[in-house]
This record gives structure tokens, C-alpha cells and sequence, in this order.
């Protein structure tokens, strides 16, 4: 049966320069490979293991520079499978369900159908 553990590895082996959000592409490194990754990631959690979306913002010297996005399974249990990415001073604050479009998000959208994509050609290994 998929859950977190047999997902973690396989997200993380699926992310690149070409699945992080277009606004943080610049500073992704394969030695960060988090970065810019949570609102694909969560979204491909979503469609997999289902639960909520938990979008927080990031504040640097207490000034909102973006969002972060992770998951809340249907148990309940909170699952963010990006939170390393977060360099020194970036601090996560709060956070709220937010529901998701019904069909494909607006941004990002090719680098979530491509981290998908990936995630679900590796599922069979796991089968």
C-alpha cells in the first residue's frame, strides 16, 4: 500500500531545476534539492494519499518573502516532505487549508504534470 515512506524517496528522486516553482528556480541546487519544491510536491501528495493542503507564508526579519505549501492526510497527520529546504532566518508562519482548484493548478503547472509524471512512471517499482 503507497504512503509516506514509499512516496518520500520517490519524490525526491523526481525533483529537478524543472519541477521547482518558477519563482525560486534560480535558487535551486542539487545540494538543496527541496528548494521550490513544496507547492508541486504537496499537490502530488494530494492526488496520491488525498487529505488537505496546508499553505503557511515564509518571513525573513519578520517580512513575508513568500509561501510554503504542505500536506494534512486524511488521519490527520501533517506530512512536509519539503521543510529542509528552508535556509537559515526563513521561518514558516502559520498556515491554512486551502483548497485546491478542480482541475490543474495555475501555476506551476508543468513542473507539478512533470514531477507527476515521474512519481507515478517510478510507482510500479513499488507495486
Amino acid at each position: 500500500m503507497l504512503n509516506v515512506d514509499l512516496l518520500r524517496p520517490l519524490l525526491r528522486a523526481a525533483w529537478g531545476p524543472d519541477t521547482c516553482d518558477t519563482e525560486s528556480r534560480a535558487e535551486w541546487r542539487p545540494d538543496n534539492p527541496a528548494r521550490g519544491q513544496c507547492g508541486t510536491t504537496a499537490l502530488v501528495v494530494q492526488d496520491l494519499l488525498g487529505g488537505d493542503l496546508i499553505l503557511a507564508e515564509v518571513h525573513v526579519d519578520g517580512v513575508k518573502v513568500c509561501h510554503h505549501y504542505w500536506n494534512r492526510l486524511p488521519d490527520g497527520t501533517e506530512v512536509d516532505l519539503t521543510s529542509e529546504q528552508f535556509l537559515p532566518g526563513e521561518v514558516v508562519v502559520g498556515g491554512r487549508v486551502q483548497h485546491r482548484p478542480p482541475d490543474a493548478p495555475r501555476r506551476c503547472r508543468e513542473e507539478y504534470e512533470l514531477l507527476r509524471q515521474r512519481v507515478l512512471a517510478a510507482l510500479p517499482r513499488f507495486g
